[in-house]
């Protein structure tokens, strides 16, 4: 086989492993998010907390609201509005809320935050802010993981399979003159 005939059936083979490995690594890829897909994959919105009255007396009293949690987790670009329900003026890290209104805090940076804060007998809220699995991320896992594959898969194909081109596929195979005189000699 001429390298021209050796090239154009690689470069054949190549193409059909690059489509298989492409199907097959986002059949994988997007199994493996639906299977793990949290709260969290998801666009940023706004995020309501809510002071109910009383919350006061029962920090003082040592006593947690049971309807504000000690920990929350957000998508980054999400916006934590936090009402007062309360008869007492309460604070969240930079947000200062008078009784019956409310204030709003932009979350614009992926990390684990503890913030001071009024409505918590332990004076900390968590806030942790994370980044979504966005289309692109997905895409950019497609686009990393398909071409070691295609190279995986056409390796592998070529010592199972090598190439041979029809005209040596119907020609049946002879010995050449070397063999010949070794046999006969």
């Amino acid at each position: 086989m001429d390298v021209h005939t050796a090239i154009r059936l690689g470069a054949k083979r190549l193409a059909i492993l690059f489509a298989i490995s492409l199907a097959a690594v986002w059949l994988i890829s997007e199994g493996a998010f639906l299977l793990q897909k949290e709260d969290t994959d998801r666009a940023p919105e706004t995020i309501e907390l809510e002071i109910p009255q009383g919350t006061a007396e029962r920090v003082a009293a040592g006593q947690a609201s049971p309807a504000i949690p000690d920990e929350m987790t957000f998508v980054l670009g999400d916006t934590l509005l936090v009402r007062n329900h309360d008869s007492t003026d309460h604070q969240l890290g930079p947000l200062w809320v008078p009784p019956g209104s409310s204030a709003s805090l932009k979350l614009e940076q992926a990390d684990k935050f503890a913030y001071s804060c009024s409505f918590q007998p332990s004076s900390y809220l968590g806030l942790n802010v994370v980044k979504p699995t966005t289309l692109l991320t997905r895409l950019t896992a497609l686009g990393l993981a398909t071409p070691p594959t295609t190279a995986f898969l056409f390796v592998y194909s070529i010592l199972i399979w090598p190439l041979k081109s029809k005209e040596a596929q119907a020609r049946p195979e002879t010995p050449n003159d070397e063999e010949t005189s070794q046999v006969t000699g």
